[in-house]
Formats: structure tokens, C-alpha cells, sequence
């Protein structure tokens, strides 16, 4: 192989073949060479390849056979999906899912998402009256101009003098007392208004963070929930609403105002006149309904065209360490204009088709003008007034011009809409597995007897992709299990199936007994404790971290426990070390935090919640050799007293579990402790194998 290789490594069976093995200590080289004379020195390399090295196992013992699942999983394995796909019967996993319904995102009437937005601002009804009267008050000002306006330009036409003073300072006075009216009236309109859309958005955020938190986790799997999304629906549908049920809200109110009232004034004062602006009015209303519709259907397109670049730009900016290492910034700004290309292309097609749309709304309005002067020149020479003629027509052309700009805002409108439609499918969307759910058995304390029945598994996200099939294991109360094989072969699929975050899709999963899937998830839930590979810590102090995991409130745990769960996960000392002890911030995730730490503080927010049941996801995975070392004997002394699962690549840390379970094809096809699986000399023991290291 041509060219320089630089590693980095924790397992050390994977670089003891080097050329050269440096050695580092707290930003330090502290011993070169290669794996043989780095041993000789017994130094610092030796001690972290002692802390790798196996017990001592008897090759005296009797050879066992390896079990038959093995074989039965190898040959599985040989074959190809298309040898197995022309089976005539489906298997039970198969058949399982097949009775499944997808659940459909439903589409609601304006009506009942309306209803809806009220039900959860009901108690705001005096502020929508007070803001509804300001907007009917409002809507009455445009009829009533048209009433002084149309007397004025008769007085016009008078020709004594003193009657056109009086009458036209009677006109202005009237004007002054309507703009009066109307400056209090849309001030209430939209400060009342405003306020309970607020209070709407508000609880909106509040209730769709709380709708998302309660849902399971193949909800979360779905590659259109990812957390930049999430982020967004929480942070931009409520705004959307708030577009509509604020001002915007006063503006219809008050436009269907203006329309009836102008039409009912024009109608008294010059029936025939209004007539004809009536009978205009739907072309109006028709093209701005049409416009409506098209930019509905228009946002509705427009979302799913930019799902593809806005999943390209979050990918691209989690994975910047990766582009940057390969170069590839060009090819990603490539990808991303690519994939803006086709939205463009079809934005500027929708928005040509949208805005003759809005252009015939416009013109429409100018259209009746036209036409009811026309009419009404011929009226005047059959004896109408001439300012009933101008109160007909302003007060007609008022309301359907009024009426018809209220679709200037169908794009907010359409928004509003869709975003309300897609609150409704997230609150009342049936949730499979609800943390939130009072429903459910509850027992009254759990011992930590598990067994796994028949377990048959496929991520509801892949189908198809068969992830456990036929899985049988048993933990006894008290005991320490341990889950190895190699990636993908279902051992942490099996940990999530018995936290409940999916209910296996033939099979049983019982504790003590009891089939969790009849069980209270949040009671059962608060008997277990998780201790992930990267654990999740949050902005904050340790003590709240660590508070984060207990069941009852943070005041009613006291300093002893939060003392006895740091002292059994080893963190004590680090913590009373510090100049703020349990105060110190950890920063975002944790950063001011070295790995091992984390994990330390990880394990005191598991043991402080008392679990009967442990599970370790390969807790140790990412860690060297001297923080593994630390972080095992926390898990070592936290795994006392109660039902432990470890997940373990580095078979190290797990080889003095009571029983090892070997996976492969999502089966159990070995099971024993350490000395009985190396004796069987099967997979298990090819596993130890590639892990050893050597020390001559």
C-alpha cells in the first residue's frame, strides 16, 4: 500500500501490527515503537493492553458443540433475498405487519379547524367579542361615508349659498365624528384581536412541543421529523396562525361587514343601481376564490419540492467535518442549487398564473365602476337623485372592492390554513405507545424477571428488513446478562424493545410476568434506567443533570441520594473537586466534559431514579483504555442488586457477566458465561479471538 497511514484507535488488537505505535498523555508523546518492544518497556502501553487482555480460560475442558441456531442463522444468511422471496407464505413478522394500517395525514374543513383554534383559546371569550365589535363597528364606517359623502355632492348641486356652508359644515362635522368612531373602533379591533392571537400562538408552541413529546419513537425515525424540522413546526406554524387569527381575522370580519351594509344601503337609496353592482359583485369574489385556491394548492407543492434541498442543506451541515476532510464543498453547493432548481422553475409558472388571477381581481372592481355609471347615467335621466345615485355606487363599489381585497391575503390565509390543519393531525393523532396515557397496569414494584418470547422485529421505517426474528432470552431478578455479536444483528434493537419505544410485531416481552405492552408505559418506564454509548447531557449545572433522572420532584430528593448515586458511579471525588461542585455548568451537551466523565454523570442520573432493570448500550465503546477502566467500575458497582443488560463490543467488559447471550441474524444462537463459550469454540469465541492482543 502506497502512502502514509495515520490511525487512531481505543481497540488496540486493531494497530498492534504498526509500523510505529505512538504513545499519548495529556497532550504528549510518551513512548514510540512497535507492539513488541512497546510491551517489553512494561510502561504505558503495556498497561492499556493488560486492561484489554482476556481472563484465562481452561483449554482443558471438554469442547462443547456449538449451538444449532448458529448454523441455522449462517445458512440464512447464505441465501439471497430473491432465493427467498419465492416462498409462497409470508413469515409471521410479515403477516403481523401487514395488518397494520398506516395512519394517514387527514385533511380537516375550514369549519372544524376554526372550531378547533377556539376550543383551545376558549377561555378568551371576551376579548374575541370586544375585538369582533371593534371590527363590525369598523365595517360599518365605509356605508356610512357613503351616506355623508353622497348628501355632500348633492349640496354641491344646491345654489344658495348659505345652504351650502351650512350643510357642508354639518358634511365635515360628521366626517370628523366618523373618523373619530373609526380610529377607537379598529384600535380595539386590533389591539383585542392581536392580544388573544397571541395568546393563541403561545399556547400553540406550548401544546405542539407537548403533542411531539408524547409521541413514540418511530415517529421520531421518520426522515420528515428530523430535529431541524421539528424545530421549524414548532417555531413556524403558530406564527402562521397568528397571521390569521390577529388582524387579519378583524380585516374579514370587517370586509363582510362592509359588504352587507353597503349592499342593504345601497339597495335603500337606488334599489336599480345597486342592483347592477350586486350582480357584478361574484365575478369579483369568484376570481379572488380562485386565486385562493391556486396559492393553497400552490404552498401545498412548494412544501414538498423543498423537503429534498432543506434535508440536503441539515445533512450537509451536520456532516461539515466529513465534507471539509474530502473537499466536497463545491459538489454539496452543486447539489443544493440542483435541487432548487426544480421548485424555481416551478414557483415562476405558479406566481405568472397567480398574479393574472390578481390582476382580473383588480380590475374587476373598475369593471363594475364602469358599468354601474353607465347604468346610472340613464337612472339620473329618469329621476334619481343624484346623491342617492352616489350613495348607491360608492357604498356598492365599497363593499365588493372591499370584499373582494380580502383575498389579497389568501396566501396568509392558505398558510394559516395548512398549518392549522397540520396541528390538528399532530394533536389528535393516535400515538401507539403514549407516555402521556393514564391507561395501563401498574405494579406496584418489579423484581427484574425478564423474558423474551418469540420476539419477531422489523424498524417501522424498513419494512422489509427483517431485525429480530424468533428471539428467546430470560434475565433472572438480580442478574447481570451481557448481548454481544457483531453490527446489526439486534442487540440494541432488543434494549429498545424492552425501554417500549416499539412493541415487537409478534412475540411477547414480559417483566415479571406481565406483557409491558399492558403496562403504563410512564410507571413501567420509571423502573428502568438507560446509559447510552454518547450520552445526552444538557445545558446546566451537574445537579441538574443528575436531577434529571429521578422519579419525584427535584425538591423532594434529598443530598444523600444525590451523593450515594455520584459515589456509586465513581464521580463523586471529580465533582467536590471542582470550585462550584454541584453547581458547575457543563455547557451545551456536556462540552465541558470529557467523555468519561459524561458517562459518569450519565450512570449517577440512571441510579439516581432506584431501577430494578439496567441497561447499558455499549457505555464504554467510546472511551480509551484508562477511562474505560474508571467508567466499569461505576457500571460495576451500579449493576449490583439489580437486572443488568450490558451491550458490549469490547468483549472485555462484560466477560464476567453471569450469562453472555450471542446474537447473529436476530437469534440467540450461544449462551453461557465466558469460560463455557470459549469452550464451545464458536462465534463467541472467533469474536474474543479478532479482540485479543498480543503480549510478546
Amino acid at each position: 500500500m502506497k502512502g502514509t497511514t495515520i490511525s487512531i484507535a481505543h481497540r488496540l488488537s486493531t494497530i498492534q501490527d504498526a509500523d510505529q505505535i505512538i504513545v499519548m498523555n495529556a497532550g504528549r508523546v510518551i513512548e514510540i515503537g512497535n507492539h513488541q518492544s512497546l510491551v517489553a518497556k512494561n510502561g504505558a502501553y503495556k498497561t492499556l493492553v493488560d486492561a484489554q487482555a482476556f481472563i484465562e480460560t481452561d483449554d482443558s475442558e471438554d469442547n462443547l458443540p456449538a449451538e444449532e441456531d448458529l448454523k441455522e442463522a449462517k445458512k440464512e444468511e447464505a441465501e439471497t433475498p430473491a432465493i427467498r422471496r419465492t416462498a409462497t407464505s409470508k413469515s409471521a413478522a410479515s403477516s403481523a405487519y401487514g395488518e397494520q394500517e398506516e395512519t394517514k395525514r387527514r385533511d380537516f374543513n375550514l369549519g372544524y379547524l376554526f372550531k378547533r383554534m377556539y376550543q383551545i383559546n376558549r377561555d378568551q371569550k371576551l376579548f374575541y367579542f370586544l375585538g369582533a365589535l371593534g371590527a363590525v363597528v369598523s365595517g360599518m364606517i365605509f356605508p356610512v361615508f357613503s351616506i355623508i359623502f353622497g348628501t355632500i355632492l348633492g349640496v354641491f348641486s344646491e345654489t344658495d349659498r348659505g345652504a351650502i356652508r351650512s350643510d357642508g359644515n354639518r358634511g365635515a362635522l360628521y366626517f370628523l365624528i366618523l373618523a373619530i368612531v373609526a380610529t377607537l373602533a379598529i384600535t380595539v379591533q386590533t389591539y383585542f384581536l392581536n392580544l388573544v392571537a397571541e395568546i393563541l400562538s403561545t399556547r400553540l408552541r406550548k401544546k405542539t412541543f407537548s403533542s411531539i413529546l408524547r409521541q413514540d419513537i418511530k415517529y421520531f425515525d421518520d426522515k420528515l421529523n428530523t430535529s431541524g424540522a421539528l424545530t421549524s413546526r414548532i417555531s413556524e406554524l403558530p406564527q402562521k396562525i397568528f397571521g390569521l387569527s390577529g388582524s387579519t381575522l378583524g380585516l374579514f370580519i370587517q370586509s363582510g361587514i362592509v359588504l352587507l351594509a353597503g349592499y342593504i344601503v345601497g339597495l335603500a337609496y337606488a334599489p336599480k343601481v345597486a342592483a347592477v353592482g350586486i350582480a357584478c359583485a361574484p365575478f369579483t369574489l369568484i376570481a379572488g376564490y380562485a386565486r385562493l385556491r391556486f396559492v393553497v394548492l400552490r404552498d401545498q407543492t412548494n412544501k414538498k419540492d423543498h423537503e429534498q434541498s432543506a434535508q440536503l442543506a441539515a445533512e450537509s451541515a451536520s456532516a461539515i467535518r466529513t465534507i471539509s476532510s474530502l473537499t466536497r464543498e463545491d459538489d454539496c453547493l452543486r447539489a443544493y442549487s440542483e435541487a432548487l432548481d426544480g421548485p424555481q422553475k416551478k414557483a415562476l409558472r405558479s406566481a405568472v398564473i397567480s398574479n393574472v388571477i390578481l390582476g382580473g381581481t383588480v380590475g374587476a372592481g373598475f369593471f363594475t365602476i364602469a358599468l354601474i355609471f353607465y347604468y346610472g347615467s340613464r337612472q339620473l335621466l329618469t329621476g334619481l337623485g343624484v346623491s342617492n345615485f352616489f350613495i348607491a355606487l360608492s357604498a356598492t363599489i365599497f363593499g365588493t372592492t372591499q370584499a373582494g381585497s380580502v383575498f389579497q391575503y389568501s396566501p396568509d390565509f392558505s398558510k394559516a390554513q395548512s398549518a392549522a390543519n397540520e396541528l390538528v393531525n399532530l394533536f389528535e393523532g393516535e400515538v401507539e405507545i403514549d407516555a402521556d396515557s393514564k391507561d395501563g397496569v401498574v405494579l406496584p414494584d418489579i423484581k427484574g424477571h425478564i423474558v423474551l418470547q418469540d420476539v419477531h422485529f422489523r424498524y417501522p421505517t424498513r419494512p422489509d428488513v427483517p431485525v429480530l426474528r424468533g428471539l428467546n432470552l430470560e434475565v433472572l431478578p438480580g442478574q447481570f446478562i451481557a448481548l454481544v455479536g457483531e453490527s446489526g444483528c439486534g442487540k440494541s434493537t432488543t434494549t429498545a424493545l424492552l425501554e417500549r419505544f416499539y412493541d415487537p410485531a409478534k412475540g411477547k416481552v414480559l417483566v415479571d410476568g406481565q406483557d409491558i405492552s399492558t403496562m403504563n408505559v410512564t410507571a413501567y418506564r420509571s423502573k428502568l434506567a438507560l446509559v447510552s454509548q454518547e450520552p445526552t447531557l444538557f445545558a446546566g449545572s451537574l445537579r441538574f443533570n443528575i436531577l434529571l433522572g429521578a422519579t419525584k420532584a427535584h425538591e423532594d430528593v434529598t443530598e444523600e441520594e444525590i451523593l450515594s448515586a455520584c459515589k456509586k458511579a465513581n464521580i463523586l471525588d471529580f465533582i467536590n473537586g471542582l470550585p462550584d461542585k454541584f453547581d458547575t455548568e457543563v455547557g451545551n451537551k456536556g462540552v465541558q466534559l470529557s467523555g468519561g466523565q459524561k458517562q459518569r454523570i450519565a450512570i449517577a442520573r440512571a441510579l439516581i431514579r432506584e431501577p430494578r432493570v439496567l441497561i447499558l448500550d455499549e457505555a464504554t465503546s467510546a472511551l480509551d483504555s484508562s477511562s474505560e477502566r474508571v467508567v466499569q467500575a461505576a457500571l460495576d458497582e451500579a449493576a449490583k442488586g439489580r437486572s443488568t443488560i450490558a451491550i458490549a463490543h469490547r468483549l472485555t467488559t462484560i466477560q464476567h457477566a453471569d450469562v453472555i447471550y450471542v446474537f447473529a441474524k436476530g437469534r440467540v444462537v450461544e449462551r453461557g458465561n465466558h469460560q463455557q463459550l470459549m469452550a464451545q469454540k464458536g462465534l463467541y469465541a472467533e469474536l474474543v479471538e479478532k479482540q485479543a492482543v498480543s503480549v510478546n
